[in-house]
């Protein structure tokens, strides 16, 4: 694979660099965070420069660059840490429905996706070896949903949900459940990064089978899976990669005992350490991506991208903050905002251990294949 990004992934990287830096400062992430937890601005500017498009393929509308482009546009809002819900809607939601859906779910809802107009986004909150969380039970029409997921991003402004759901004889499908269902409910949490996220409970949601997408559902709970993974791991790349640049802007600029405090040596070397753990969750997260813009579907490159977000990630945005002294615990300070994130990203989707052991998992199954091969 090639290390560096082609013309057209650097061309998305600089537009996405652009908007998301004019629209991100730290007065409006306070207001944004005040009042929600979604920048309803910035998610239409995104939509109107064809952003919201990058990963989708051509005939649906997008601009047909996979999992690279939005790895691009998502390292450069982790670098901003700007609060919309883009992993979700995109990694969960519209690739799914652009691989998956019928003829009929694509056009009802792929363009109000592109053009900003509509949010649907994914509820894939399940654990390691964990049960699906919503099952579903024979109804007159259809089916009948029950079940909680506890966390899902942006669902209090979603107009629908992408969610994998236990059918009667043990199998999984992934539906699209709208949001204006009766007996779906939506509970607003706060959470740590301060996004908007909720809770989100079935009592008794009526689908139909044109509800359903029309594949294996558990190829598409493990293919969107992957997505999302290799999604929150880009976007873990942007966070430590702005963490780090601002902290040693800090460390070069402070002074304690008459020389910088990037001349200290525990403090380079901790510096040299962060800036390995941020290098190697981007060039997993790119091998990741590329693999599977090539067509090669490999659990395990996505299970080590976001095992480095989850690890590595976590020890980055710690050092950071640690590095700026006292000032790095004022939860006012813009480098405790990378912190949070960090956390966040660290444990959505698999904290760094529940990645370690699918990735066990996958590793004996190589091994097994091999030793019968």
């Amino acid at each position: 694979m090639e290390f560096e990004f082609d013309d057209n992934l650097s061309a998305v990287r600089d537009l996405s660099e652009s908007i998301f830096s004019a629209k991100s400062g730290v007065d409006r992430l306070r207001e944004v965070e005040g009042a929600g937890g979604f920048d309803a601005e910035l998610w239409k500017l995104l939509a109107d420069s064809d952003v919201l498009g990058i990963a989708l393929p051509e005939e649906v509308g997008g601009a047909g660059l996979g999992m690279l482009g939005l790895a691009a546009v998502l390292e450069q809002q982790g670098r901003r840490v700007a609060q919309v819900p883009l992993w979700s809607v995109v990694a969960t939601a519209a690739l799914p429905i652009a691989e998956f859906g019928s003829t009929e779910q694509k056009a009802s809802w792929l363009p109000g996706l592109l053009d900003g107009s509509v949010i649907v986004t994914g509820a894939f909150d399940t654990g390691y070896n964990a049960e699906t969380a919503v099952r579903a039970e024979p109804a007159a029409d259809g089916w009948v949903l029950s079940g909680r997921v506890d966390s899902v991003p942006a669902a209090e402004f979603a107009a629908a949900l992408v969610l994998p759901v236990t059918m009667p004889d043990g199998s999984v499908t992934v539906m699209i459940v709208p949001t204006d269902r009766d007996a779906l409910v939506r509970t607003p949490l706060q959470v740590t990064n301060r996004e908007n996220n909720s809770a989100v409970q079935f009592e008794g949601v009526a689908v139909t089978t044109a509800d359903a997408l029309p594949a294996d559902g558990a190829v598409v709970r493990d293919w969107t899976l992957r997505r999302a993974r290799v999604a929150l791991a880009a976007l873990a790349t942007g966070v430590c990669e702005e963490a780090l640049a601002m902290t040693a802007k800090y460390t070069s600029e402070r002074v304690q005992f008459g020389r910088p405090l990037s001349t200290n040596q525990a403090v380079a070397v901790r510096a040299a350490d962060a800036y390995l753990d941020t290098e190697s969750t981007r060039l997993t997260t790119h091998r990741a991506a590329w693999l599977m813009d090539s067509g090669v579907e490999s659990e395990a490159a996505a299970l080590v991208a976001k095992w480095w977000a989850s690890r590595g990630g976590l020890r980055v945005v710690h050092a950071t903050q640690h590095m700026h002294g006292g000032i790095g615990a004022d939860v006012d300070y813009p480098i405790h905002r990378y912190f949070l994130w960090g956390r966040q990203i660290a444990f959505t989707l698999g904290s760094a251990g529940a990645i370690g052991a699918e990735l066990a998992d996958q590793l004996e199954i190589r091994a097994q294949i091999g030793a019968s091969a």
